[in-house]
């Protein structure tokens, strides 16, 4: 077992690559003194800290209500084509925040034959999936019992040892998780391009993570990401809470619903609008459905603040301020630590407020 110094260095790995010593957790950052916050955040943090420490019994709900859903508008997103995103991204980025993509080239089948894969992993004894899965934040196995949300895995190169998935025939699911990681680092780089701010420097990879949930109109935990793909099995018309409250989006089957992340909003310094967490699937009638969704995201080490090359090589506000009175660039978020911010959005209720609010200037 590692030590926790150990995995505050620790860097998510690719999907279901071979098996890795499981880490422990981090100390829990909200539990620390933030001392970058600003102090009209106190407030903010002590209720934070309150809620963090509930009973399971008094914890608010991560479940929309059906009215909720009842009211939430329809939006239809763009269709928008993976040969033609530098030309249609930018638009579907700034004016919703999400879209389908078209022309993905994911293999006809493979889909289906990963989400058997998928099943068969919330069938197996709970003592199995506690072995091969353990919790190790945000990896592994999740029950989801403690506060409504819905069971999951979250998995990369920690997921299992090698012989256990040859075991669970998750040959399928691994290599769809491979065509999901191509699909979302081509998106996330075009993003970078079209929206105008740089990649991330060198040693701060971007990091995919696969995450399957289980369980109708249940959202599972959410994680901070710059892209999200999410395939459309069915269709199903899914529910997205995003900068303009919960809405609704028609099901395309075959298709991808690509969602843009809280790290693109900052990085973008607020030009892309952003969806909280992953799709939901709006219907109540299936008591057990399985969504499969790749995210894009940072090692747990990385710094977050906005990419925009005027912004960048800032060093201090007087500067700030004159590149803001010659081409009206401002920062529009302090630079923040992703664990901290990360543990936070892990942790707290989904709906309560939109976690990001906080590090807005």
């Amino acid at each position: 077992m590692a030590s926790s110094a150990e995995n505050h260095s620790h860097r998510h790995r690719a999907p279901f690559a071979a098996a890795a010593t499981v880490a422990a957790p981090p100390p829990t950052p909200s539990a620390q003194p933030n001392l970058s916050a600003p102090p009209s955040t106190a407030s903010s943090d002590l209720l934070s800290h309150l809620l963090l420490r509930l009973p399971p019994s008094l914890s608010l709900s991560r479940r929309p209500s059906s009215a909720v859903a009842a009211a939430a508008e329809t939006a239809t997103p763009p269709v928008v084509s993976l040969s033609s995103l530098n030309s249609s991204l930018l638009s579907a980025a700034t004016q919703f925040g999400f879209f389908h993509l078209a022309d993905h080239r994911i293999p006809a089948g493979l889909p289906s034959s990963a989400a058997s894969s998928a099943g068969a992993l919330f069938d197996l004894p709970d003592h199995r999936k506690k072995s091969l899965f353990p919790a190790n934040w945000p990896l592994g196995h999740d029950t989801g019992d403690d506060d409504g949300a819905a069971e999951s895995f979250c998995l990369d190169g920690t997921a299992g040892a090698a012989e256990s998935a040859e075991e669970l025939s998750m040959g399928p699911l691994r290599e769809f998780a491979a065509e999901m990681e191509k699909i979302g680092l081509t998106v996330a780089e075009a993003l970078a391009a079209a929206a105008g701010f740089e990649s991330p420097p060198e040693g701060e990879k971007l990091c995919p993570l696969m995450w399957i949930s289980g369980g109708s109109s249940r959202p599972g935990r959410v994680y901070p990401y710059v892209v999200g793909l999410h395939y459309q099995m069915q269709r199903r018309n899914q529910l997205l809470l995003s900068d303009s409250g919960w809405v609704t989006v028609p099901g395309r089957p075959e298709s991808l619903l690509v969602t843009i992340g809280d790290i693109a909003q900052v990085w973008s310094n607020g030009k892309v609008k952003k969806v909280r967490g992953r799709p939901i699937p709006s219907e109540n009638n299936n008591s057990h459905c399985i969504t499969m969704s790749l995210i894009i995201t940072l090692p747990v080490e990385s710094t977050v603040s906005p990419r925009i090359p005027s912004l960048v090589s800032l060093q201090n506000r007087e500067e700030e301020d004159d590149i803001y009175e010659k081409n009206g660039s401002k920062s529009l978020f302090t630079s923040f630590s992703f664990e901290d911010y990360a543990w936070r959005v892990y942790h707290e209720c989904l709906h309560l407020k939109d976690t990001l609010m906080r590090y807005r200037i």
